[in-house]
């Protein structure tokens, strides 16, 4: 049995969509077992070994064995917020508290569906991967698909994945907007926003956001 640790966020809907279809109609059906969870939650259960393969932060990632595969904004991502106030890490965030630290701003970190719903209701925020962007004039990579074991089992189910080419239907899209309360058309300009393939510019960005939190010594 091939344990997979699912991020229960909007950003992996399309990521979702192709595995449901993917081992529904394959011999993969009978050897995955999901487990979802937060972000930090996906972390945890990579690092005690509950789960076989993942997304998990990109903070985590390093001397991971990863496929290249992620998820990643080129610019603004409309769920990774700064709010006005004191320092406050995000629970269930890693990879988007280290890159505050990084871009040297303070704040409250707010990351996942509540922070796009925030932004969406017009309310003041820093939006982070964007700031990374004017920064660096790089993506940020948010997570990384990495296993721990049997990792050709997972290459061999995500080798057709085709990103931000890949169609939801429709009633997936209004269940999981509307779990959200969100508009399905929000989602779908939303989801228009992230990109799921690690390329050069995607690994050079990943290499010097890893380099920066090392040396402010950010645990991962």
């Amino acid at each position: 049995m091939f344990k997979f640790g699912s991020i229960d966020y909007l950003n992996l809907l399309p990521f979702q969509t192709y595995l449901k279809k993917r081992i529904g109609n394959s011999q993969f059906k009978q050897m995955i077992q999901y487990r979802k969870s937060v972000p930090s939650g996906i972390n945890t259960l990579f690092k005690r070994g509950a789960i076989d393969g993942a997304f998990i932060s990109s903070i985590h990632s390093r001397y991971r064995q990863c496929l290249d595969l992620g998820i990643v904004a080129d610019g603004s991502v409309y769920s990774v917020l700064l709010l006005p106030g004191s320092n406050k890490k995000d629970i269930e965030s890693a990879s988007s508290n280290a890159l505050a630290s990084v871009l040297g701003l303070s704040g409250r970190v707010m990351i996942g569906d509540k922070a796009l719903k925030y932004y969406l209701d017009k309310k003041e925020a820093i939006d982070l991967s964007l700031q990374w962007k004017e920064k660096t004039g790089l993506p940020f990579v948010f997570a990384r698909l990495c296993c721990k074991n049997r990792c050709n089992i997972l290459s061999n189910i995500v080798k057709n994945f085709n990103g931000k080419n890949q169609k939801i239907p429709l009633y997936i899209l209004k269940k999981e907007s509307q779990k959200r309360d969100i508009k399905p058309s929000d989602t779908l300009w939303y989801l228009s926003n992230i990109s799921y393939n690690l390329h050069w510019r995607e690994k050079k960005a990943l290499n010097r956001f890893l380099k920066e939190s090392k040396r402010l010594g950010i645990r991962h």
